[in-house]
């Protein structure tokens, strides 16, 4: 939005041309006594005229200047406390397992699931900074902490099975993300751990992690997700399995307890959609907020047209004396 913070500098227009119009000019003595003035002299030649639209310009410039206008961006709201969260997602070989059945009945892979409700969670994270961790053979980190929401969002929808291998390092996992709170302010930091097995590889066991985290002041979420029964079609038949008997609830829960989060079931998307409802209660935004508003100063513009207008002037007049 444009503006004129001192509105009333436009008053002082008029002064140049009340100067002109009724000020006494200097009477100047005639160097040269003449009996009869040449032709010509006398009328008012173009290069006058344009030289007064010019010093009018100038003087339209200046006023604009000491108006100070300046330029305000869109309104930023700044949150002047906030959480630093960090999404751990296991990517183990099993994540794509197709027994997350969605309310119309489409059985999808758990990662699908997994991405499809962490993007609404994210987007409900508005002021706090948010962050990405992913786990298979070893725990890596794919977003640290940011404000930026979409480039959480855009990471995650990125990450694909079998890139950092198929075992499951929670303990890994755990330890990245714990390790990536070090250099952090926030009164209170979270990570939401969501797994569908049992810690199989990495050089950290999960209780070890989740000990640092605890000394830390971490405190850790976990989601164990996966059906508990599965139709698995065979040469001699139909039968069921359970596709989640991989999954270590008891150590999930022992991580939870000990960092005084608590342990979460995500047999389908939808169970999966309320917990994550559920975290956001637990760990309400903060609402209070600060705004403000990215302003340019403008007047060098007009401050620089009056200077070049000026040397413009100077040079005609040494020009035509």
């Amino acid at each position: 939005m444009f503006e004129f913070v001192w509105l009333w500098a436009w008053a002082l227009l008029p002064l140049a041309w009340l100067v002109y119009r009724f000020s006494k000019p200097v009477a100047q003595p005639a160097a040269i006594h003449l009996p009869q003035l040449p032709q010509g002299v006398g009328q008012k030649q173009p290069s006058s005229i344009i030289r007064k639209v010019l010093m009018s310009l100038v003087w339209v410039s200046l006023v604009c200047a000491i108006a100070r206008p300046v330029w305000y961006g869109d309104p930023i709201e700044i949150k002047p406390e906030h959480r630093d969260m960090l999404l751990a997602v296991d990517l183990s070989g099993s994540m794509a397992i197709p027994d997350m059945v969605t309310k119309d009945g489409q059985s999808i892979d758990r990662l699908t699931a997994v991405k499809h409700v962490l993007a609404d969670f994210i987007a409900k994270r508005k002021g706090d900074r948010l962050g990405l961790v992913v786990f298979a053979d070893h725990g890596y980190l794919q977003t640290p902490l940011t404000f930026d929401r979409k480039t959480v969002e855009q990471q995650l929808n990125r990450t694909v099975l079998g890139l950092i291998g198929q075992s499951t390092a929670i303990g890994e996992g755990l330890g990245v993300a714990t390790k990536t709170f070090i250099d952090s302010k926030a009164p209170q930091r979270v990570i939401i751990l969501l797994s569908d097995g049992g810690n199989t590889s990495g050089v950290i066991g999960p209780i070890e992690a989740a000990k640092l985290a605890q000394e830390s002041h971490v405190k850790i979420y976990t989601v164990g997700v996966g059906a508990d029964k599965m139709i698995q079609k065979g040469f001699f038949g139909d039968r069921v399995v359970n596709p989640s008997s991989d999954l270590d609830e008891n150590t999930l829960s022992k991580i939870a307890a000990m960092t005084g989060g608590e342990y979460f079931r995500a047999r389908n998307p939808q169970q999966l959609e309320k917990i994550y409802d559920v975290i956001n209660k637990l760990q309400p935004v903060n609402n209070a907020q600060q705004t403000w508003r990215p302003r340019d100063e403008l007047f060098r513009y007009p401050l620089a047209l009056a200077l070049l207008l000026s040397v413009i002037i100077a040079f005609m007049r040494k020009r035509h004396g």
